[in-house]
C-alpha cells in the first residue's frame, strides 16, 4: 500500500524538498547560493501555493527542489509533485520548522492517487516520499488507505459495484476489525420493516439490501454513520438525461464515505460504540418499478407520497436514519450524494452541512478550516416545512416549488430523526470535475477529513 500511496519508511539516498512561504521567501533566497537565487529568479518563482521547481547543481543534475507555499503551509501545496517530479527519492527539508510534517505527507499521498483497475499502460516512474521520522505514521497510513477507499469506490464502474458488491466491501472492512455484520436483503427488507428501501431498489435485477457494520463496546458513547448508497441512479420512471446519467456510478459517494470513516474510528480505536448503516439500492426501471404519487410506508410508521423518483436518496435514507434513531445514539451522522440544488447553491467543492446542534456546527466549521476540507452550513428552515405536505399523506419526499430544495430534502431527513440529540447531514458531490494538486478528476473523499478530526476531538483516547 505504501508504494501506492508513493511514500516509503527506508532511509535512501534522497533529493531534498525545500518548502517557502511567501511571508519568508526573501529572506530564505538571500541564503541561498547565487546559482540557485538566478535560477529562481529566471524561473519567475513566488513562493505561491504549489508552485514548485527542480533546482540544478552545477553539473545539471538535480539537487532539489524549491516548493511554495503561499500564503502559509496546506497539504495541497504538495498535492501535485508525487506525479510531476522526476523518479526517484525526496525527502522533506527541516528548514521551516513550523512545517507541519503529517499533513504535508498526507498531501503528497493525495495526490499520487490514481484509478488504473481498467488500464494496460501504467506509468512505472515513481517520484518517492521518505516518512519523516517526526511525521505521525499511522495517521498517515490511515488517512490514505480512507481516502483511496471512497475514490476507488465511487470510481468503480457501477457494473462492478451494486449493491452486493458494496456489502461485500463493507464486509472485508468489517473482518479487518472484527466488527459484526449483516446484511438484510431483497425481500427480506419488507419482512424487517424497510419498505422504502425494498420500494426504490425493487425494480433491479441486483436485490436492494441494508448494510449494518456494529464495532466497539456498548459501555462506550454511540455514534451512528449512515450513508446513501445509490449504487446506479437512473432517476427511476422520472428518467434522467442521457447527460444526468453519465456520472450516476456516483451516487453511492455517501455510502463509501461513511464507509471508510468507519475505517478510520476502528483503526484509531476510537472510544465510541460504532453503528454504520448504508442501504444500498439501484434505482432503475422495469415493470415493478415506484411510481410518482405512491404512498410508501417507511420504518419510523411516516407515510410517504412519492414526489419524483429521481429523489430516491432521501427515501432509503428515511428507513436508515430511523433505524439510527430508534436507538438514540450520541450522535448520528449522515453523508449523502443528495440533491442538485446543493450544488447551485455551494458548487461542486462545498459539501452542504445541516445540523440541528450549535455547539456541532462550530465544531465542524472550525475543523473543516484548519483541515483543508472545507464544508458550509446552510439552515434548516423550519418555515419551508409546509412545502412537504401532502393532501394524502403524512409528508411529500419532495413538495411543491423548484426552490430551496437541499432545505427541503434536509427538512424530510429531519422528520426521520427526532429522538436523537445530536445529527448532522451532509449533503455532498463526492466528485472532482477537474484535476487539481492532491485531487485528481473522480470520484473524491469530501470532508472526510473533517469529520474524522471531529471525532477524535469529541471522543478522545
Amino acid at each position: 500500500m505504501l508504494e501506492r500511496f508513493q511514500i516509503s519508511e527506508s532511509p535512501s539516498p534522497s533529493l531534498p524538498i525545500w518548502p517557502v512561504r511567501i511571508v519568508d521567501y526573501q529572506d530564505w533566497i538571500q541564503d541561498q547560493p547565487p546559482m540557485l537565487q538566478s535560477w529562481l529568479t529566471a524561473n519567475n518563482f513566488k513562493a505561491h501555493s504549489g508552485q514548485y521547481l527542480v533546482a540544478p547543481n552545477q553539473d545539471g543534475s538535480p539537487a532539489g527542489v524549491v516548493l511554495g507555499l503561499g500564503e502559509q503551509s496546506n497539504l495541497w501545496a504538495f498535492g501535485a509533485l508525487a506525479k510531476n517530479l522526476p523518479d526517484g527519492h525526496y525527502h522533506l527539508s527541516d528548514a521551516i520548522n513550523s512545517l507541519d510534517l503529517t499533513e504535508s505527507v498526507i498531501g503528497w499521498g493525495l495526490g499520487a492517487y490514481e484509478f488504473n483497475e481498467y488500464r494496460r499502460n501504467i506509468n512505472a516512474t515513481r517520484a518517492i516520499l521518505i516518512v519523516p521520522e517526526a511525521a505521525q505514521r499511522q495517521h498517515i497510513y490511515r488517512t490514505l488507505t480512507a481516502t483511496y477507499l471512497v475514490r476507488d469506490l465511487i470510481n468503480t464502474p457501477a457494473e462492478d459495484m451494486g449493491p452486493n458488491d458494496l456489502a461485500s466491501t463493507a464486509r472485508n472492512v468489517a473482518r479487518k476489525y472484527s466488527a459484526t455484520f449483516k446484511v438484510i436483503e431483497g425481500n427480506e427488507l419488507l419482512e424487517s420493516g424497510f419498505s422504502a428501501i425494498h420500494a426504490v431498489g425493487r425494480a433491479s435485477s441486483r436485490p436492494p439490501c441494508l448494510i449494518d457494520l456494529q464495532w466497539g463496546s456498548a459501555n462506550n458513547p454511540k455514534l451512528t454513520l449512515v450513508g446513501k448508497g445509490v449504487c446506479f441512479d437512473s432517476g427511476g420512471l422520472n428518467l434522467k438525461s442521457s447527460a444526468g446519467m453519465r456520472r450516476m456510478k456516483k451516487d453511492m459517494g455517501g455510502a463509501a464515505t461513511v464507509l471508510a470513516l468507519a475505517g478510520m474510528i476502528m483503526d484509531a480505536n476510537l472510544p465510541v460504540y460504532l453503528r454504520t448503516l448504508i442501504p444500498a439500492v439501484d434505482n432503475v426501471l422495469s415493470g415493478n418499478a415506484f411510481r410518482p404519487g405512491d404512498i410508501l410506508h417507511t420504518r419510523k410508521g411516516i407515510s410517504v407520497e412519492v414526489g419524483d423518483t429521481d429523489a430516491e436518496g432521501r427515501l432509503i435514507l428515511a428507513d436508515a436514519l430511523s433505524e439510527a434513531d430508534s436507538e438514540c445514539p450520541d450522535l448520528i451522522v449522515d453523508c449523502a450524494t443528495l440533491t442538485g440544488s446543493a450544488r447551485v447553491a455551494l458548487g461542486t467543492d462545498l459539501p452542504a452541512l445541516f445540523t440541528n446542534d450549535e455547539t456541532l456546527a462550530e465544531d465542524l466549521m472550525r475543523i473543516s478550516k484548519t483541515k483543508h476540507d472545507p464544508l458550509w452550513r446552510l439552515p434548516l428552515w423550519q418555515p419551508y416545512r409546509e412545502i412537504l405536505d401532502s393532501p394524502i399523506a403524512d409528508i411529500d419526499s419532495t413538495g411543491s416549488g423548484r426552490f430551496a430544495g437541499a432545505i427541503t430534502a434536509a427538512l424530510f431527513l429531519k422528520e426521520f430523526v427526532t429522538n436523537t440529540p445530536g445529527w448532522a447531514h451532509l449533503d455532498l458531490y463526492a466528485w472532482n470535475d477537474k484535476e487539481r494538486p492532491g485531487r485528481p478528476k473522480g470520484g473524491e473523499a469530501m470532508a472526510l477529513r473533517t469529520l474524522f478530526a471531529l471525532l477524535e476531538e469529541h471522543y478522545p483516547m
